[in-house]
Protein backbone atom coordinates (compact mmCIF):
# COMPACT_ATOMS: atom_id res chain seq x y z
CA UNK A 1 0.00 0.00 0.00
CA UNK A 2 1.03 3.24 -0.63
CA UNK A 3 2.92 5.18 3.04
CA UNK A 4 0.66 8.20 2.58
CA UNK A 5 -2.46 6.89 0.95
CA UNK A 6 -3.42 4.58 3.60
CA UNK A 7 -2.71 7.05 6.54
CA UNK A 8 -6.00 8.32 7.43
CA UNK A 9 -6.87 12.10 7.89
CA UNK A 10 -8.29 12.92 10.99
CA UNK A 11 -10.92 15.86 10.78
CA UNK A 12 -11.17 18.75 13.28
CA UNK A 13 -14.20 20.17 14.94
CA UNK A 14 -16.04 22.68 13.14
CA UNK A 15 -15.21 20.92 10.01
CA UNK A 16 -17.55 18.52 7.89
CA UNK A 17 -16.51 16.49 4.97
CA UNK A 18 -18.70 14.66 2.88
CA UNK A 19 -18.71 12.69 -0.08
CA UNK A 20 -21.34 12.13 -2.64
CA UNK A 21 -21.01 11.12 -6.53
CA UNK A 22 -17.09 11.26 -6.46
CA UNK A 23 -17.40 14.70 -5.45
CA UNK A 24 -15.09 14.87 -1.79
CA UNK A 25 -16.84 18.42 -0.33
CA UNK A 26 -14.51 20.48 2.83
CA UNK A 27 -16.71 23.15 4.63
CA UNK A 28 -15.40 24.23 7.39
CA UNK A 29 -14.33 27.95 9.44
CA UNK A 30 -12.30 28.89 6.65
CA UNK A 31 -13.78 28.58 3.56
CA UNK A 32 -15.47 26.03 1.52
CA UNK A 33 -13.54 23.29 -0.89
CA UNK A 34 -14.27 20.47 -3.38
CA UNK A 35 -12.18 17.78 -5.20
CA UNK A 36 -13.14 15.87 -8.08
CA UNK A 37 -12.23 11.99 -7.28
CA UNK A 38 -11.57 9.53 -10.72
CA UNK A 39 -9.25 6.54 -11.09
CA UNK A 40 -11.71 4.41 -8.96
CA UNK A 41 -10.65 5.76 -5.62
CA UNK A 42 -13.09 5.17 -2.86
CA UNK A 43 -13.19 7.54 -0.31
CA UNK A 44 -15.85 6.85 3.09
CA UNK A 45 -15.77 8.98 6.26
CA UNK A 46 -16.13 7.25 9.32
CA UNK A 47 -15.29 7.57 12.92
CA UNK A 48 -14.35 11.24 12.89
CA UNK A 49 -11.61 10.21 10.03
CA UNK A 50 -11.74 10.37 6.12
CA UNK A 51 -10.19 6.97 4.77
CA UNK A 52 -8.98 6.64 1.07
CA UNK A 53 -8.78 3.24 -0.54
CA UNK A 54 -8.08 1.87 -4.36
CA UNK A 55 -9.50 -0.45 -5.92
CA UNK A 56 -6.84 -2.81 -7.11
CA UNK A 57 -2.50 -2.85 -7.28
CA UNK A 58 -1.99 -1.00 -10.89
CA UNK A 59 0.35 1.43 -11.08
CA UNK A 60 -2.36 4.14 -11.99
CA UNK A 61 -4.52 3.19 -8.87
CA UNK A 62 -1.40 3.36 -6.44
CA UNK A 63 -0.23 6.85 -7.84
CA UNK A 64 -3.75 8.71 -7.63
CA UNK A 65 -4.24 6.61 -4.36
CA UNK A 66 -1.24 8.91 -2.62
CA UNK A 67 -2.52 12.37 -4.80
CA UNK A 68 -6.06 12.45 -4.03
CA UNK A 69 -5.08 11.27 0.09
CA UNK A 70 -2.66 14.81 -0.13
CA UNK A 71 -5.36 16.54 -1.90
CA UNK A 72 -8.14 15.48 0.98
CA UNK A 73 -5.57 16.25 3.55
CA UNK A 74 -4.49 20.12 1.82
CA UNK A 75 -8.25 20.71 1.87
CA UNK A 76 -9.29 19.84 5.26
CA UNK A 77 -6.00 21.90 6.53
CA UNK A 78 -7.03 24.98 4.44
CA UNK A 79 -10.25 25.14 5.32
CA UNK A 80 -9.86 25.04 9.50
CA UNK A 81 -6.25 26.70 9.82
CA UNK A 82 -5.78 27.93 6.40
CA UNK A 83 -2.07 28.47 4.78
CA UNK A 84 0.27 31.62 4.17
CA UNK A 85 3.24 32.78 2.77
CA UNK A 86 5.36 35.44 2.87
CA UNK A 87 7.36 37.71 -0.07
CA UNK A 88 10.57 40.00 0.33
CA UNK A 89 11.34 42.50 -1.72
CA UNK A 90 15.06 42.69 -1.55
CA UNK A 91 16.51 45.69 -3.61
CA UNK A 92 17.08 49.32 -3.37
CA UNK A 93 13.36 51.35 -4.21
CA UNK A 94 11.69 47.37 -5.09
CA UNK A 95 8.52 48.42 -3.37
CA UNK A 96 5.04 46.79 -2.49
CA UNK A 97 1.60 48.19 -1.93
CA UNK A 98 -1.89 47.37 -2.54
CA UNK A 99 -5.10 48.35 -3.35
CA UNK A 100 -7.73 46.21 -2.13
CA UNK A 101 -7.03 42.71 -4.38
CA UNK A 102 -4.78 44.61 -6.75
CA UNK A 103 -0.99 44.65 -6.15
CA UNK A 104 0.91 47.13 -7.20
CA UNK A 105 5.05 46.34 -7.47
CA UNK A 106 7.78 48.69 -8.18
CA UNK A 107 10.75 46.59 -8.88
CA UNK A 108 12.82 48.96 -10.95
CA UNK A 109 11.19 48.60 -14.57
CA UNK A 110 10.22 51.80 -16.47
CA UNK A 111 6.32 50.62 -15.39
CA UNK A 112 5.15 49.59 -12.36
CA UNK A 113 3.54 45.85 -12.17
CA UNK A 114 0.01 45.46 -11.08
CA UNK A 115 -1.94 42.07 -10.20
CA UNK A 116 -5.13 41.38 -9.46
CA UNK A 117 -5.65 38.53 -7.16
CA UNK A 118 -8.69 36.43 -6.96
CA UNK A 119 -10.85 36.79 -3.81
CA UNK A 120 -10.12 33.45 -1.62
CA UNK A 121 -6.27 35.01 -1.41
CA UNK A 122 -5.97 37.94 1.70
CA UNK A 123 -3.84 40.11 0.55
CA UNK A 124 -2.00 42.24 2.78
CA UNK A 125 1.63 44.62 2.74
CA UNK A 126 4.10 46.01 5.02
CA UNK A 127 6.92 48.65 3.99
CA UNK A 128 9.17 49.37 7.43
CA UNK A 129 11.82 51.79 7.47
CA UNK A 130 15.28 50.47 6.83
CA UNK A 131 13.45 46.81 6.03
CA UNK A 132 12.72 44.67 3.36
CA UNK A 133 8.58 45.09 1.78
CA UNK A 134 6.62 42.23 2.71
CA UNK A 135 4.27 40.48 0.96
CA UNK A 136 2.02 38.61 2.85
CA UNK A 137 -0.83 36.03 1.90
CA UNK A 138 -3.15 33.78 3.52
CA UNK A 139 -6.03 31.81 1.58
CA UNK A 140 -7.52 28.19 2.37
CA UNK A 141 -6.43 26.51 -1.45
CA UNK A 142 -2.79 25.40 -0.91
CA UNK A 143 -2.75 24.98 -4.45
CA UNK A 144 -4.20 28.50 -5.37
CA UNK A 145 -1.86 30.46 -3.25
CA UNK A 146 1.28 28.36 -4.02
CA UNK A 147 0.49 29.74 -7.90
CA UNK A 148 -0.13 33.03 -7.37
CA UNK A 149 3.39 33.23 -5.13
CA UNK A 150 5.19 31.64 -7.87
CA UNK A 151 3.73 33.86 -10.71
CA UNK A 152 5.26 37.29 -8.53
CA UNK A 153 8.14 35.59 -7.94
CA UNK A 154 8.55 35.56 -11.43
CA UNK A 155 8.45 39.22 -12.38
CA UNK A 156 12.30 39.61 -10.15
CA UNK A 157 13.75 36.45 -9.70
CA UNK A 158 16.94 36.99 -6.96
CA UNK A 159 20.00 36.63 -8.77
CA UNK A 160 23.18 35.24 -7.33
CA UNK A 161 25.46 37.71 -6.90
CA UNK A 162 23.38 40.41 -4.87
CA UNK A 163 20.16 38.56 -4.16
CA UNK A 164 18.30 41.09 -5.51
CA UNK A 165 14.80 40.25 -5.97
CA UNK A 166 11.42 38.57 -4.62
CA UNK A 167 12.14 35.83 -2.51
CA UNK A 168 9.96 33.73 0.33
CA UNK A 169 10.82 34.80 3.97
CA UNK A 170 13.79 32.26 5.05
CA UNK A 171 14.31 31.16 1.85
CA UNK A 172 18.53 30.69 1.54
CA UNK A 173 19.74 32.84 -1.94
CA UNK A 174 23.02 30.24 -2.91
CA UNK A 175 25.71 33.36 -3.69
CA UNK A 176 28.43 33.63 -6.11
CA UNK A 177 31.70 35.48 -6.02
CA UNK A 178 31.73 37.26 -8.70
CA UNK A 179 34.60 39.04 -10.55
CA UNK A 180 38.05 37.88 -9.66
CA UNK A 181 40.18 41.65 -9.19
CA UNK A 182 43.39 41.37 -10.81
CA UNK A 183 43.43 37.53 -11.79
CA UNK A 184 45.94 36.81 -14.12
Amino acid sequence: MSRIGKLPIAIPAGVTVTVKDNEVSVKGPKGEMTQTITGGIAVNVEEGQVVVTRPDDTKSSRSLHGLYRALINNMVVGVSEGYKKELELVGVGYRAENNGQVLKLSLGFSHDIYVKLPKEVKLETKSERNKNPLILMESCDKELLGLICAKIRTFRKPEPYKGKGIKFVGEYIRRKSGKSAGAK
